[in-house]
């Protein structure tokens, strides 16, 4: 209880931190692309149409689980039901048995005992067998009652988890239904975005724009980390560790950006819906969105070490949250305006972007 009360007040602690964060992150892009109102509005709308993708994208993969669950449940109960039935069966057939037996026996001794009184021990040891055989009969009975009133509460449970799977089915296909809707809402709002075209050096502005803002939030990030558990860095891991995804290497480490701006992370292509994996243990420090970067998780490993995942269709960790190596954080998308799907990954340390080759293998 007293480990759980802690956690609690950790991430009650850091959902603090996150919010003064996401002040200072508001405070900075109130200032950028201030003259261009129309595109303003239309990088606000993005947000939101990210957002809502991000929500529906978080409730069908929970959805998806709850699906395999309950389809392990029924399995279960499938094979209880026929074990039972099975076992319901061979109760049935030896019952009818011992009944039969003693039918058959049973009139042929007692007719010997009533014509022999005088054999009293006879009478005691053939009293005895009945006693016997009845106790036997009693036990089998109870048994078969046992069988038969777990194998109604197997088939009960059983016929509920069926109409649980029907329902979580017809949860996701509404789920769907909403999700290609609020895509459909992004893609006019990229369209739209396209329009508002912009030049060489506004583009460069732009991401300058939104590496500063990535910068800041990091630096205030570092500033208000207060290690909860002991983390002992990336250090001692160079080519020891695994891509947060399986995919195709799209942009490479320190390869031309934009003008005189270099890729600070790579972007690696992978499917919608793809499975984004901590490389490493450590703490969700920064789950939300950022202009630039989408959907963005953050995680400290300790000793000044961070791992960046942007561009997520949703986010499956909160701030405070421990992770574990090889745990899912996040779902691939295109978040932030891509025009292609795939996870940007970052490796940083004290601040400063790293080439993650030289730990991932």
């Amino acid at each position: 209880m007293a480990s759980e009360s802690s956690n609690e007040i950790a991430k009650q602690r850091n959902a603090a931190k996150l919010n003064d964060v996401q002040q200072a992150i508001a405070k900075q892009e109130s200032n950028i692309f201030a003259k261009n109102k129309a595109r303003s509005v239309l990088e606000k709308q993005l947000k939101d149409d990210d957002l809502a993708i991000a929500k529906v994208a978080k409730a069908i993969s929970d959805t998806e689980q709850a699906l395999k669950d309950t389809q392990q449940k029924i399995s279960i109960l499938s094979d209880e039901k026929k074990q039972l039935t099975s076992q319901k069966l061979t109760q049935e057939q030896l019952l009818a048995k011992q009944l039969r037996s003693a039918y058959t026996t049973g009139q042929h001794d007692y007719l010997k005992l009533l014509l022999n009184q005088a054999q009293s021990e006879k009478i005691q040891r053939t009293i005895t067998y009945y006693q016997y055989m009845n106790k036997a009969r009693i036990d089998e009975i109870e048994k078969f009652q046992a069988t038969i009133a777990q194998l109604v509460t197997v088939s009960a449970k059983h016929k509920e988890q069926v109409e649980q799977l029907q329902s979580l089915k017809q949860s996701q296909q509404k789920q769907r239904t909403k999700l290609s809707k609020n895509k459909d809402s992004r893609s006019k709002t990229l369209a739209s975005l396209g329009k508002e075209l912009l030049s060489s050096k506004q583009k460069l502005a732009k991401l300058k724009a939104d590496e500063a803002n990535l910068a800041a939030a990091l630096q205030k990030l570092a500033a208000l980390i207060r290690a909860e558990v002991d983390l002992m860095g990336l250090s001692k891991l160079k080519r020891k560790l695994s891509w947060p995804v399986k995919g195709r290497l799209l942009r490479s480490f320190g390869s031309k950006k934009q003008g005189y701006l270099k890729w600070k992370g790579v972007l690696l292509g992978a499917p919608v819906g793809r499975q984004v994996q901590t490389i490493h243990n450590g703490t969700v420090i920064f789950s939300d969105w950022l202009k630039g970067y989408g959907l963005l998780t953050v995680i400290d490993h300790g000793k000044g070490y961070m791992s960046l995942y942007a561009h997520n269709q949703t986010l499956l960790k909160s701030v405070g949250d421990q992770v574990e190596t090889g745990e899912p954080i996040a779902l691939v998308g295109q978040s932030g305006g891509q025009d292609q799907v795939g996870l940007y990954f970052e490796i940083r340390h004290q601040g400063q972007a790293v080439n993650p080759r030289l730990w991932c293998r």
